[in-house]
């Protein structure tokens, strides 16, 4: 279009001797300019005003070859891949170099929209489609366009940072397809103040348990915070009236483990309060479930291992430097303290053999010097498993360790010779100033809220019985 305007200008001007000035002022150029262009009209004609670049592509253009495979290899290994992870994928695992402009031109001229594309661009690209499916008729073609709309997402909405690290440690887990073809569910820790992930464990459900390695997480690599954000589960708050057993109530056991290091827990019913650990989420389950895939995780714990390494190369990419933030984590706990903080409490009592029996095996109590300790039948005990796996019981004001009786004897008296004849090792037992004894434990459950409130109605319940009798 340009070029013909200018044809025709010149053309006008030379045919009737008419203003050079003029001329120039309607092209936007000098009249030194001028006399150039009508001496190359006088000389070659039409011709010359053709640019010489016409046809030719610019030196910067990528190949028809690659551009192909960028296509292959997104519809093939590195599908529902958002755009910028994807280029990252394809210099690191490809080695070809492109920008997320790029990418994003080639597909989207192929009708494939990122998982993470904004609401316009998705409407811009459904009229696009729409005007498409309008104008074709085979019906393969328009199966193929209506599965390229993706259909829209809500987004969570921004809240202020805090103002040091470990100040606020917001918690949470998600659900989904991380890898293989089952669900599971991704536990992780974030830091308010930088966005770093502080902790992460995959496990099967939503459990104490995978909170717990979460918490061993952040206190063997930071230390202790100031505060957990979480929302209102039973491991972190318990607000209901009719409780089952104390095993089951794990809010005592995860509140009383943050009460001994002197972390406070905030929680909320309302997902946009901690929407840094929901928009990570996000995020996550954009790029970990392709990153398992290539790495080949298809087990937990592959994916747990995979998750030390993945974890330090998210946070190099994505959270703040900490140039300026000043750190509020306390210092660390030596691990002893670690493993009996984090513990699992079961309640049992001592059956007609002198024993404890838990998940379908038999314990005996033994002291600090080897032997075992016979209490009577219905004794109360409190069972107490250590994070890293160790097994004790509190019964009244001492601390045993539990040893499991097998099925059968290792050995025979009658029949192996010569008999052993050397005392039993001594044990190390926790001293009476661990967090887990059963009288101080007992102690915390009884100022909880919802204890008071169970206690008050079992006994108007006993109190109206009594009435009818």
């Amino acid at each position: 279009m340009t070029e013909q305007y200018k044809y025709e200008i010149i053309k006008r001007l030379v045919e009737t001797k008419g203003n050079k000035d003029n001329a120039a002022l309607k092209l936007g150029c000098t009249r030194r300019n001028i006399n150039r262009l009508i001496k190359g009209y006088l000389d070659q004609g039409k011709i010359f005003f053709i640019h010489g670049n016409r046809g030719r592509k610019p030196s910067h253009t990528i190949e028809d070859n690659i551009k192909e495979n960028i296509l292959n290899l997104y519809r093939t290994k590195y599908y529902n891949t958002n755009f910028t992870h994807y280029c990252e994928l394809l210099e690191e695992h490809e080695k070809i170099k492109v920008s997320v402009s790029t990418v994003q031109n080639i597909l989207m001229s192929e009708g494939m929209l990122s998982p993470k594309a904004r609401r316009v661009t998705k409407k811009r690209m459904r009229l696009k489609l729409k005007k498409q499916r309008n104008a074709t008729k085979s019906k393969k073609e328009v199966a193929k366009i209506t599965e390229n709309i993706v259909a829209l997402e809500d987004a969570h909405p921004r809240r202020p940072r805090c103002a040091f690290l470990g100040e606020m440690i917001q918690m949470d887990a998600s659900v989904h397809f991380w890898f293989g073809d089952k669900k599971t569910h991704l536990h992780i820790a974030v830091d308010d103040a930088t966005g770093t992930v502080v902790g992460a464990y995959f496990d099967r459900q939503e459990t104490l348990k995978g909170y717990y390695n979460v918490f061993h997480q952040i206190l063997n690599n930071h230390g202790i915070p100031y505060m957990f954000y979480t929302d209102r589960r039973t491991v972190f708050e318990y607000r209901q009236k009719k409780s089952p057993s104390l095993e089951k109530d794990t809010f005592t056991q995860f509140g009383y483990a943050c009460k001994q290091l002197g972390v406070e827990i905030r929680t909320t019913s309302n997902p946009q309060a901690k929407g840094r650990v929901e928009r990570m989420f996000q995020t996550l389950q954009s790029r970990l479930p392709i990153e398992l895939r290539l790495a080949g995780a298809t087990t937990i714990e592959q994916a747990n291992i995979f998750l030390d390494s993945y974890i330090q190369k998210y946070n190099a990419k994505f959270a703040l430097p900490l140039n300026n933030i000043k750190s509020v984590f306390e210092k660390q706990p030596d691990n002893e303290k670690i493993n009996l903080t984090l513990a699992v409490l079961v309640n049992r009592k001592i059956d007609n053999g002198h024993c404890i029996r838990l998940n379908k095996k038999y314990y005996k109590p033994i002291d600090s010097n080897g032997y075992p300790v016979y209490y009577h039948k219905g004794t109360l005990a409190l069972v107490i498993k250590s994070f890293d796996g160790q097994l004790f019981t509190s019964i009244g004001e001492k601390v045993y360790t539990l040893d499991e009786i097998p099925e059968h004897e290792y050995t025979s008296r009658n029949f192996h010779y010569p008999q052993s004849t050397e005392k039993p090792r001594k044990r190390y037992i926790p001293p009476m100033s661990h967090p887990w004894k059963k009288s101080t434990f007992t102690k915390f459950v009884k100022k909880q809220k919802h204890y008071y409130e169970q206690s008050f109605e079992s006994a108007m319940y006993s109190q109206a019985l009594t009435i009818a009798k």
